[in-house]
């Protein structure tokens, strides 16, 4: 099993790790890591992995058995033998776009209170599906709605709770296609806002940025129909 770094601090750039192995598809396996892998419709991470002697670029990251992470080569080079001490480096300036666009995916599904039936993240924007019978009417309402919580600056947090506890409450669940990992005992909570004035809190095991300031400004792209009642909402980071 990989220790998983970005979950205790997504804003980790280098961090020093050890190759464990390989999978059968080329893919490194590294005892920890700051590389998120692709889950939840958040793309994984890339940068580079260096070593005594060496280096090599990382297209992505991957989850592979055993709770292990993958990191993926982007080039044809000699990698290292397991037991080898390397540096891990994330490309920062794609990864931080990441976080800016999953926090502010969080807040439209905050601004549009429906259930979610998809979702990804870019470098650019992301997008959210939602069971929407019935598209909103003023588009421009829902922009000014979601800059203005995006402006508050809330902070961003993390809690635990069990899959117990979670099973009881079924309504911190917003996503219909993406149910939250269960089988661990305890699942990941993300909260914007704090207890006493609550903005937004649901299961997410994906990187955030601190502070909803650090969003900047977004607006909605465009508004696309998916089905008879799912409803596909574009959101472009500014």
């Amino acid at each position: 099993m990989t220790e998983l770094l970005f979950r205790e601090d997504a804003y980790l750039t280098e961090a020093e790790a050890m190759v464990t192995g390989y999978t059968p598809e080329g893919g490194m396996l590294v005892d920890r890591s700051i590389f998120y892998p692709t889950g939840g419709g958040q793309p994984g991470d890339s940068g580079e992995v260096l070593w005594h002697g060496g280096r090599v670029g990382i297209a992505t990251a991957m989850k592979a058995e055993g709770g292990a992470v993958a990191l993926v080569p982007g080039e044809l080079v000699e990698l290292p033998p397991p037991g080898t001490p390397v540096r891990l480096r994330l490309d920062w300036a794609r990864r931080h776009r990441h976080m800016r666009v999953h926090t502010a995916l969080h807040l439209l599904s905050v601004v549009i209170p429906l259930p979610v039936t998809g979702g990804q993240i870019g470098v650019e924007g992301g997008r959210l599906d939602f069971d929407m019978p019935t598209p909103p009417s003023d588009l421009s309402a829902l922009d000014y709605t979601l800059n203005r919580l995006i402006a508050g600056d809330w902070q961003v947090t993390q809690s635990w709770i069990t899959d117990d506890d979670l099973a009881a409450r079924p309504e911190l669940v917003k996503t219909m296609s993406v149910r939250p990992p269960k089988g661990q005992g305890r699942v990941r909570l993300v909260r914007i806002g704090s207890a006493e004035r609550q903005i937004d809190l649901q299961p997410c095991g994906g990187t955030h940025v601190a502070r909803t300031g650090e969003i900047g400004a977004v607006r909605i792209g465009k508004l696309e129909k998916k089905g008879r009642q799912n409803r596909r909402v574009t959101l472009i980071l500014d």
